[in-house]
């Protein structure tokens, strides 16, 4: 049986395969980097499931986050299956999926708007408007080309699928605008100063000195944020959850549904305002005491009888109820005397 040791040989292969599966440059990048690190924990080692867990285990104490980890681990379960090397994957680590997410890591509309009030230049800000007004990805902005903006009909390419944009009137009309500004008559509409299309490490760069600008903490600001924004936003205004994943390209609704999740201060305004925990009653006041009026001592009249009170004295008054006599043992009474 061959032996299953990485080598560059094989590492080579596998960029073979995955260039013919259509992955993106940025896909393919990743996936290598993944290998080669593998590769380099084993040091001339055969690679089998015992030396993958250890390697998982060695990022997990070196301070790697699960999720982190979980995608190395999917670029070696990629890698061993293109070569049929069975038996070499070990299981990811298991991460509880939480319902919300940070607020350290929402960013909001609010937070969006000091990001375009901070942007360096008339550039920066409509690159960050682009991706926010439209929802793509930070790799697809080199396909908004000047005769496709003109159309209003942007079709990108991305994981082998292709999709249409759709562009906001108003964003149209800066971008035509902007490229008239910039001499700009064919083309990408976004450029480095060498000519070549902005790329999303130029607009990471951007996207960072915007947020310090506008004081905004770091965890905030990235390219991805933007996309998340607008997912939340196009339900917000009326999107379904389908036609949002038609939008965003995904394949299948929980990918969608990763793009919705909130700080959940959304839900808790919702939960308090419900209504069914009834508030507690605020306790009454305590009223002054009042001293009850001494009652008056009765007086023994001179024959030593107490006198009648005022209520008694008062004509119409309520007299006690009189004591019920017991008719059946009047009865009787008058019986036995007849008898007699």
């Amino acid at each position: 049986m061959e032996a299953k040791v990485i080598t560059p040989e094989v590492i080579s292969d596998f960029r073979n395969v995955l260039n013919a599966l259509g992955r993106s440059v940025h896909t393919v990048a990743r996936y290598l980097f993944d290998v080669t690190s593998f590769a380099r924990f084993l040091d001339g080692r055969e690679a089998t499931a015992e030396a993958a867990r250890e390697f998982r285990d060695s990022l997990m104490r070196r301070g790697y986050a699960p999720g982190s980890v979980n995608t190395k681990l999917a670029s070696l379960f990629s890698f061993f299956h293109s070569l049929g090397w069975e038996g070499c994957e070990t299981p990811r680590v298991l991460i509880q999926k939480d319902a919300y997410i940070s607020e350290d890591a929402e960013l909001t509309l609010e937070d969006y708007r000091k990001l375009l009030a901070a942007a360096r230049c008339p550039r920066d800000r409509l690159v960050m408007e682009t991706l926010g007004g439209t929802g793509i990805r930070a790799s697809e902005l080199r396909y908004f080309t000047l005769e496709d903006v003109r159309k209003r009909d942007i079709r990108v390419q991305c994981k082998r699928k292709i999709r249409r944009i759709m562009i906001p009137e108003a964003l149209g009309r800066r971008l035509e605008d902007y490229a008239a500004e910039q001499g700009i008559t064919s083309g990408v509409i976004f450029r480095r100063k060498n000519g070549g299309a902005l790329d999303r490490v130029s607009i990471w760069r951007l996207m960072k000195a915007a947020g310090r600008r506008a004081g905004l903490l770091a965890s905030k600001v990235h390219p991805h944020n933007l996309r998340k924004l607008f997912a939340r936003t196009f339900l917000a205004n009326g999107g379904t959850l389908e036609q949002l994943c038609d939008v965003l390209g995904h394949s299948n609704l929980d990918t969608t549904r990763i793009y919705i999740k909130t700080s959940g201060a959304e839900h808790r305004r919702i939960v308090e305002g419900l209504g069914l925990v009834p508030c507690q009653e605020e306790e009454p006041e305590d009223e002054p005491e009042t001293e009850l009026a001494a009652e008056p001592e009765e007086a023994e009249s001179e024959d030593g009888e107490k006198p009648e009170t005022a209520a008694q004295n008062k004509v119409g008054a309520k007299k006690p109820f009189p004591r019920r006599k017991n008719k059946r043992r009047k009865g009787k009474k008058a019986k036995n005397n007849a008898t007699l």
